[in-house]
């Protein structure tokens, strides 16, 4: 089976159609809802996009491959176990353009970080951020006058890509990485008139009143202030638009690609995967940007489309709890390559077989980024969420837990925490995250500054 992976960049699960937004016109990627399955329960296990694309290219959390902003750059150990790696060595033919997210060290942190553009057959990809600017992005410039916003040139990327290697006996992998639509702000000028004059409709938990029930330390990072400097506040609609916008481009490219396959008649070859690297809070709770880990930053959109699977084409849904570490094994599977011992994600194919069937019955929630006070450790089930912040060493903060019946309140509105009426649910929650403690100091990397975690995060009674 041939492989296409799509990954957007802050896009949150209510930016599609296929997620129930009637506002948003995302055709490209309903049709592989439609097409395959709809993950609804499906998180991120840092919601920040360094840490998170390094999670899905290993399978691992991320105390496990050590790798994130402030931490270090991912270790070449680990790197020589990615998807990419694993399915080249099997034979596959592997590409890769757009935002990569991370750069691979030969040592721990202190040590200089380099893009791995050697370990692919074609390199589209670059450094840090990326631009919009396809002229910009020196691997991507050829397609600069023809495309010179960056998100449709990594369509026309993928479909000379496949034509190329279509020509081949050799199977495929194509990773496009879109940096849309992360900040700053850039939409395609030529879409322009999608979204001119619309106004959106605020989700349920929109606005600083739906946050005031929220940890004091949730509002010491940048996402808190984003709210109001970011024009959430005051220019909704605005902001909307244009992030909306730039989604639209991506569905494009996604057109593109998907046109490319059929034209190559190797679709009925091909699996597509498509999710985000991570989600965004527009406004939801008065906050700004990701990181912390309620719903709209954590849980994002997952689609997944097998060929002549028998549930195909029946628009069916997955309500099981999935994570960004269920990537790494489930391509490794459906490429016949024999997935490595010991990592932490499950594949996603017995769900694609039955669509009812559960998988994981809790996954971490991480942030080991930014401000002391904002870090947090939380577990996520398919029904329930339990949050810790343990920072305390400033006038005002004390250790602070928040629960939420997610299956009941899935905009996080009533912090349960101390409602007797669910002390058993507190109870059976606190044992989960106290084993996902457990976990971080028994597997935590020793090296990037991610074993001491391990105390910091241990519950107070």
């Amino acid at each position: 089976m041939n492989l296409v992976f799509l990954l957007t960049d802050d896009q949150t699960v209510y930016s599609l159609g296929c997620y129930g937004n009637e506002d948003v016109q995302t055709p490209h990627m309903d049709s592989l809802a439609r097409d395959g399955i709809a993950f609804d329960r499906h998180y991120v296990t840092t919601a920040i996009c360094m840490a998170s694309r390094a999670t899905i290219f290993t399978g691992l959390f991320e105390y496990r491959n050590g790798c994130n902003f402030e931490h270090g750059h991912l270790v070449r150990e680990h790197w020589d176990k990615s998807y990419p790696i694993l399915l080249r060595e099997a034979g596959y033919r592997t590409a890769i353009a757009g935002k990569i997210g991370i750069e691979v060290s030969d040592k721990s942190k202190g040590k200089k970080g380099y893009l791995p553009e050697d370990d692919f057959d074609v390199w589209g990809a670059g450094p840090g951020q990326t631009s919009y600017d396809t002229k910009k992005n020196k691997s991507m410039a050829k397609y600069a006058e023809e495309y010179p916003h960056a998100s449709v040139s990594y369509g026309a990327f993928g479909r000379d890509f496949i034509e190329d290697v279509a020509e081949g006996d050799a199977p495929f992998c194509l990773s496009i990485s879109f940096k849309a639509p992360h900040m700053p702000a850039t939409p395609d000028p030529q879409f322009d008139h999608v979204y001119e004059g619309k106004v959106f409709r605020k989700p349920k938990n929109y606005g600083r009143e739906n946050g005031e029930h929220f940890s004091k330390q949730s509002r010491e990072g940048r996402q808190y202030e984003r709210f109001e400097s970011w024009g959430y506040k005051d220019r909704y609609d605005e902001v909307m638009a244009i992030y909306h916008q730039q989604i639209f481009a991506v569905d494009v490219a996604i057109g593109m690609i998907r046109e490319a396959l059929e034209e190559a008649e190797v679709a009925d070859q091909t699996a597509i995967i498509f999710t985000s690297d991570n989600g965004f809070l527009c406004g939801s709770h008065g906050y700004g940007s990701k990181v912390v880990p309620y719903d709209e930053s954590s849980r994002v959109p997952m689609l997944m489309y097998i060929p002549g699977h028998e549930n195909s084409g029946k628009k069916l849904r997955s309500s099981a709890l999935t994570g960004n570490t269920d990537f790494f094994p489930t391509m490794l599977e459906l490429a016949g390559v024999e997935v490595p011992h010991g990592i932490d994600g499950k594949s996603l194919l017995p769900l694609y077989d039955n669509p009812d069937a559960e998988t994981h019955t809790q996954l971490p929630l991480i942030n080991v980024w930014g401000p002391k006070a904002v870090q947090s450790l939380g577990v996520v089930t398919k029904d329930w969420k339990y949050i810790y912040w343990p920072y305390d060493e400033s006038d005002g903060f004390r250790k602070t837990e928040e629960m939420y019946h997610l299956a009941k309140d899935p905009y996080e509105l009533t912090n349960l925490i101390a409602n007797p009426e669910h002390e058993i649910m507190l109870k059976e929650l606190r044992q989960k995250y106290d084993s996902e403690v457990i976990d971080w100091k028994d597997k935590a990397v020793p090296f990037n500054n991610y074993q001491p975690y391990g105390e910091w995060f241990e519950r107070a009674d």
